[in-house]
């Protein structure tokens, strides 16, 4: 199968990497990176130095370079394309792959901004707006890239609601270390990807103040029931969010040393500044950027989110730490289902 990898950040690279170096599938994969300056690094060191330091691309991963505006010619040819961008990148994206007529998927997880008085939307949502027509889905579940990149076993999701894109997904990329299960639900899949990384900023912030392990049980799960509600909200199936894009990936963002939103929370906690926060990582935390845009989803279909408005008053500096854990202890009893 001929792969094309948009997109030659970790997650990017690491499946890339996945996908060309199992002798199994004997894929012809193509990494490409906006970026030609490090793309020609990529290519000399055969590395990806700045985000996946210490492990060397296989032999047989082509990287390119070169504007976002060929991307449709670059496309021509290929069984299928991944789009590995952020999600403020993917409409642009998508765009330029309309006309594109095999399997296209996704990896970003999070709403995009809202936009002049619209609510912010899921990746299928936008794709329904400026591509159409194209047969496209999502790969997502509970995966940090350099787990992926060594070969560390790992579980995902190709969801869709073609069932010829599923299938794509699973050839390409199943194999003895990283799993493909096939889902429908598009819509829970993506829900699941964006709110657990807001989640996580509230989990982070948790263990950051040491408020101990019963505290971190109850954020998590009390967590996954808004997501939940959400979910259901927006026309998901109440079991995904059972599966490994929705308990799953909430439990390794929420709990995982690599996850950058739960970072986010310790260093919140720590007393530095959203800016020092996010400064210090050195790569993309989507639950920094999609917070306000999941209340803003929530509050506009009445679902009530307490644990993410209560990130949203922390990131945008109306609370502080304390104060967003106490407003949460303090909030009326009621029923758990």
């Amino acid at each position: 199968m001929k792969i094309l990898v948009l997109g030659a950040g970790a997650w990017g690279t690491a499946l890339a990497m996945s996908a060309s170096q199992n002798p199994q599938l004997r894929h012809e994969v193509t990494l490409w990176a906006r970026d030609a300056v490090q793309a020609a690094a990529m290519r000399a060191a055969r590395l990806n130095a700045r985000y996946l330091p210490g492990l060397p691309l296989p032999a047989s991963l082509r990287v390119v370079d070169g504007p976002a505006q060929g991307l449709a010619a670059l496309a021509q040819g290929q069984d299928l394309v991944v789009i590995g961008t952020p999600m403020a990148g993917l409409r642009g994206v998508l765009q330029e792959l309309a006309g594109f007529d095999q399997a296209v998927a996704w990896l970003c997880k999070g709403f995009e901004p809202a936009d002049q008085g619209r609510h912010g939307l899921l990746a299928h949502e936008i794709q329904a707006q400026v591509a159409p027509g194209l047969r496209a889905g999502v790969l997502s579940g509970p995966s940090f890239a350099q787990e992926v990149a060594r070969g560390q076993p790992t579980a995902l999701v190709a969801a869709s609601r073609h069932a010829a894109v599923r299938e794509r997904l699973v050839q390409a990329f199943h194999s003895p270390t990283l799993r493909v299960y096939d889902n429908e639900d598009i819509v829970g899949v993506e829900v699941g990807g964006a709110v657990k990384n807001v989640l996580a900023i509230a989990t982070g912030l948790c263990d950051g103040l040491n408020l101990g392990l019963n505290a971190r049980a109850a954020l998590i799960t009390r967590g996954l029931a808004e997501m939940t509600r959400l979910g259901l909200a927006l026309g998901a199936r109440p079991e995904t969010f059972m599966g490994l894009s929705g308990l799953g990936d909430l439990v390794l963002t929420a709990t995982g040393d690599l996850s950058r939103n739960r970072k986010v929370g310790l260093l919140l906690a720590q007393g530095q500044t959203l800016e020092q926060a996010v400064a210090s990582l050195g790569h993309v935390a989507e639950g920094v950027y999609c917070a306000r845009t999941v209340v803003q989803r929530a509050q506009s279909l009445g679902v009530e989110m307490p644990i993410s408005q209560g990130v949203v008053a922390l990131l945008d500096g109306r609370m502080r730490p304390e104060q967003a854990v106490a407003a949460l202890m303090g909030r009326d009893p009621t029923q758990e289902t």
